[in-house]
């Protein structure tokens, strides 16, 4: 039972401590660039292809919900605590280590730009694909995609319909089936 306990409690601080450091990568990112980029023209990394641009950007990507505020207040209220819910729920096992990961990575990157919303009412963005006339996006975007999509691989690709009864609500002891 010990044991057990342990292990949530290791699992426990491993997502605490997982999003705080990613929510603290985040905002580092986007402290500099509001430092070094702010009314510039930007720095080329690489010419034509990725720059660093400040924007405040007051919607999501590609413009859409542009000072609809609200809303991401309650996409954020609404899916933070499933995510939080999920990662509890996850069994401690090797094999549920990679949703154990992405959740912190998701959770981190909607914290993160939640942050940024509730502090200055808009998202600190920087970084910007020229190449492909990208929107500008920041860190806690890169977590929240990436995560996402690697999330989706892994349920379609990897895991099977049975690797997640743990989501299932569980029977109460002593209650029969109708």
């Amino acid at each position: 039972m010990e044991n057990k306990r342990n292990l949530r409690i290791r699992y426990l601080l491993f997502g605490l401590i997982g999003t705080a450091v990613l929510i603290l990568l985040d905002q580092g990112t986007k402290a500099l660039a509001v430092r070094y980029l702010a009314g510039t023209d930007g720095i080329d990394l690489i010419s034509g292809v990725l720059c660093l641009q400040y924007l405040e950007n007051r919607g999501m990507a590609f413009g859409l919900f542009q000072n609809k505020q609200t809303f991401f207040y309650i996409m954020t209220v609404v899916i933070v605590p499933v995510i939080v819910w999920i990662y509890c729920r996850l069994p401690r096992t090797k094999h549920y280590l990679p949703l154990h990961i992405l959740s912190v990575v998701i959770l981190a990157g909607a914290l993160g730009n939640f942050i940024d919303r509730v502090r200055l009412k808009y998202v600190i963005d920087f970084i910007y694909f020229e190449l492909i006339d990208f929107p500008i996006f920041n860190v806690a975007d890169i977590f929240v995609t990436v995560g996402m999509a690697v999330l989706l691989i892994l349920i379609f690709f990897v895991y099977k319909e049975e690797d997640f009864v743990f989501l299932e609500k569980k029977k109460k002891e002593g209650s029969r089936d109708a």
